[in-house]
């Protein structure tokens, strides 16, 4: 009699708890979105490489080791404002009007922050946003103006909003960029309306040039030699078979010798001038110039895992780890010295890759990793499906949900597309697609009047990789008669994606003239 009475005052609590599980298990994820500039992910720690034993990086190790690691992500224009945009809206340059760094995301356009706003989540951006015009979709924005600054950034609200390209504005505050965002951001989940799930997208100016650090890692490396990419040394096109010359060390190299000599004219700090190469041989010079480079950005990309770590602690004391989805992702690659670059740009694999990271406790199995292909333009589908609603309108991208859990469809995309609009002779237009084992690369060299492009056109080339056989891509096999057939098969299938994405330049008599002569 006694468990009888027992059990039936237990009844009430049971009966609550069966209903309560159901909304429980309903409750829409919280999302925090931490977006970098070029960083890396040779400068990650997660993906190895030559500096993986040197990188600062037990707060996105923890993500890693707690989430899943994406191994094949990838931009579809690698360049920020574009890149910006496809994150943002899931479409391609061509369907968002964003193509080059001149380029404005217009306010109208659909993007994921309006669809989770109207989806009931609370959203907030702030860091560097760089797309030009107001952004909108958001409860509360602070950032940037353009770039931003390192040290005692602007911050531009709603209440001071002007337009990037028509003034400067905001409230200029003390202190490190990063360590500025992270608090900001902390400040507003802590006092965010507790009864709606919330959209918080982190976004650091760090790891962009001049690459500045706050002060406490002044002497981080101080005596540390760091090993280099076994293509530093490739000065020309002679070995390689590499169609266009791009951004070489020695042009960081000048850049940091002219800010010396006058550092109050230059466009931004440079940390730990003055510097040359005077007297050095090429050799010397480019590896004095690698040298400084990996100590600057490493530094900076410490004060970014440094930030990261307080995130998660934040979620952690705050009891909102469990139901909160963390991406960390950078809008693109960037050159650290291979092939004797920097910059980013190209659509070789260190610009190209996007090194993403998710952690999502209730769903995605800690310490995984995924090598489908995927692309910038998915990122604004996944969180819409997390959050169960539809994505942003027009967007071209799907979502990776079910890859994440281990359950690709069979029927996921074989090959990315790309397209850098941008025409210089160092680093041409080109389109390309990267498949899982091939590359192809069509510099079509024209500016098809973009905005930032040279006038002067190049004669089109062509570039081929087979990935398995030359992962670094040290040497262009388009003329090798071994791949004709894989690279006849490849040019179908990049003009296949063209169509696909509708990117046909059928409105452009000159790019389809371009096509007509060099492509087949």
């Amino acid at each position: 009699m006694k468990n009888i009475i027992t059990g039936l005052c237990l009844l009430p609590t049971l009966l609550t708890a069966a209903t309560k599980q159901p909304a429980e298990v309903a409750q829409k994820p919280n999302i925090l979105f931490i977006l970098s500039d070029d960083h890396t992910s040779q400068a990650w720690g997660v993906y190895g490489g030559v500096l993986g034993e040197y990188v600062q990086n037990k707060n996105i190790k923890r993500l890693a080791q707690e989430g899943c690691v994406l191994d094949n992500s990838f931009c579809t224009n690698s360049i920020s404002v574009p890149s910006r945009a496809a994150i943002m809206t899931g479409r391609y340059s061509h369907r968002n009007g964003v193509y080059t760094l001149s380029d404005a995301l217009t306010p109208a356009m659909p993007n994921i922050a309006k669809s989770l706003q109207a989806g009931g989540y609370q959203t907030a951006v702030i860091g560097k946003w760089h797309l030009k015009q107001e952004p909108t979709g958001f409860d509360h924005y602070s950032v940037f103006h353009d770039q931003g600054d390192y040290v005692d950034p602007v911050f531009k609200t709603a209440k001071d909003w002007v337009d990037d390209d028509k003034g400067r504005s905001g409230t200029r505050q003390k202190g490190f960029s990063s360590d500025l965002v992270a608090d900001q951001v902390m400040d507003w989940i802590e006092h965010r309306d507790g009864d709606k799930p919330f959209m918080m997208m982190c976004h650091f100016k760090a790891t962009h040039e001049p690459w500045d650090y706050p002060a406490r890692f002044n002497n981080l490396y101080d005596d540390v030699t760091f090993p280099e990419p076994a293509n530093l040394l490739d000065f020309d096109q002679t070995v390689s078979g590499r169609t266009f010359a791009g951004q070489q060390l020695e042009n960081m190299g000048w850049r940091w010798e002219q800010a010396s000599k006058d550092p109050a004219k230059w466009w931004c700090k440079y940390p730990g001038l003055p510097f040359t190469t005077q007297g050095m041989d090429s050799i010397a010079a480019r590896k004095a110039i690698y040298q400084k480079m990996i100590k600057d950005y490493l530094r900076c990309g410490a004060a970014i895992d440094d930030n990261i770590g307080r995130l998660l602690k934040m979620l952690d004391e705050q009891g909102l780890a469990e139901n909160t989805i963390v991406v960390y992702v950078s809008d693109q690659g960037y050159f650290l010295g291979e092939h004797g670059f920097f910059d980013k740009r190209m659509m070789y694999e260190e610009s190209l890759r996007m090194p993403f990271v998710i952690r999502y406790p209730q769903e995605i199995p800690a310490g995984t990793r995924n090598k489908d292909l995927i692309a910038n333009v998915d990122f604004a589908p996944l969180l819409a499906d997390y959050a169960g609603i539809n994505p942003p309108e027009g967007a071209q991208g799907v979502s990776f949900r079910k890859n994440l859990q281990g359950k690709t469809p069979k029927d996921w995309r074989k090959h990315t597309y790309y397209r850098y609009w941008t025409q210089h002779a160092a680093r041409p237009a080109h389109l390309g697609i990267r498949g899982e084992r091939y590359k192809l690369m069509f510099f079509y060299g024209d500016p098809l009047d973009t905005k930032g492009s040279e006038a002067k056109a190049i004669t089109p080339a062509w570039e081929f990789f087979d990935l398995q056989e030359d992962p670094y891509e040290d040497k262009n096999q388009y003329n090798n008669p071994k791949y004709a057939k894989v690279i006849k098969r490849m040019k179908k299938e990049l003009l296949k994606q063209r169509q696909e994405v509708g990117d046909t330049d059928a409105n452009s008599p000159r790019m389809q003239e371009i096509l007509k002569t060099y492509y087949w």
